[in-house]
């Protein structure tokens, strides 16, 4: 089954390179998988097949992008119970719990949530991620808790991913973070990139990064060393919150890759974040 995206270029996205426009309306395609995907010619602009990645978009112009077949499903489903906050036709809102890895990666292919809901969803899942995540349109890191949406069909997947990139679903997380602010909300707005020794590491920097803007909130100060706060994401990086607020000072209660390793929390097995 042919299964096509569609979207049209609007005033703000004229100039784009082709493969910057698709990535930033299809928010869980990667820019290498994007750039296949035109060097495959899988990639048109007002019905005209487009082959190199830098050719500029223009207003109006309607771009579709022709989604390979998935391949077959290698992804076992696995009876684990799901937390499901609401469900529907088209999506399915889960409370997804700390430890818990949301999609298989090489050498984790079992216990995770896609193996869950593939088991609770059976075919009902929307395949525009691939084999590895299909349903997943957005992720919460491993030992963060909280609410994950994930799409049964391609429809939903595409409105989800759409919405997301309009910033028209607000992301909430409420975490608690070290040290007393100077003020009680504020904007990060610092590129994210891969750290350059530690390849699971991410950091500010500018080389080879992504516009990253987090918006943050103290709800209640703790006492003089911790604080409950609220952030609201703009954009969507991978440890994004815990970058950010490391980055300024504040970095997560429990998190050992960003913040200072406390004897006293050992039992909290990884940083306080939920995704609310």
């Amino acid at each position: 089954m042919k299964r096509e995206l569609q979207y049209e270029v609007t005033e703000e996205e004229d100039g784009l390179r082709l493969d910057q426009y698709i990535a930033g309306r299809c928010m869980d395609l990667s820019r290498s998988y994007i750039q296949k995907l035109i060097k495959e010619s899988r990639v048109t602009i007002n019905k005209n097949i487009q082959t190199k990645t830098k050719t500029a978009v223009q207003e109006s112009d309607i771009v579709n992008v022709s989604l390979p077949d998935p391949k077959e499903l290698e992804i076992k489903p696995q009876d684990i119970p799901l937390d499901i906050l609401y469900e529907d036709n088209d999506v399915l809102v889960v409370n997804k719990p700390k430890g818990m890895v949301v999609h298989p990666a090489p050498g984790h292919y079992e216990d995770t949530l896609v193996n869950a809901v593939l088991y609770h969803c059976r075919d009902n899942l929307s395949g525009i991620n691939g084999v590895l995540r299909p349903g997943i349109v957005h992720r919460i890191d491993k030992d963060t808790t909280g609410a994950l949406i994930v799409c049964k069909n391609d429809k939903a997947h595409q409105k989800i991913a759409d919405q997301l990139r309009a910033h028209t679903i607000t992301r909430s997380y409420r975490a608690i973070v070290y040290n007393n602010f100077s003020e009680d909300e504020g904007m990060i707005n610092a590129p994210i990139g891969r750290h350059p020794t530690n390849r699971k590491k991410r950091m500010v920097t500018e080389k080879n990064s992504k516009e990253a803007i987090t918006h943050y909130k103290v709800l209640d100060h703790l006492n003089h060393k911790f604080n409950y706060i609220e952030c609201r994401l703009e954009t969507g990086r991978t440890h994004q919150i815990r970058v950010h607020m490391s980055h300024i000072g504040h970095p997560l209660l429990g998190d050992e890759v960003y913040g200072p390793v406390n004897s006293k929390f050992k039992n909290l097995q990884g940083q306080t974040l939920h995704a609310a």
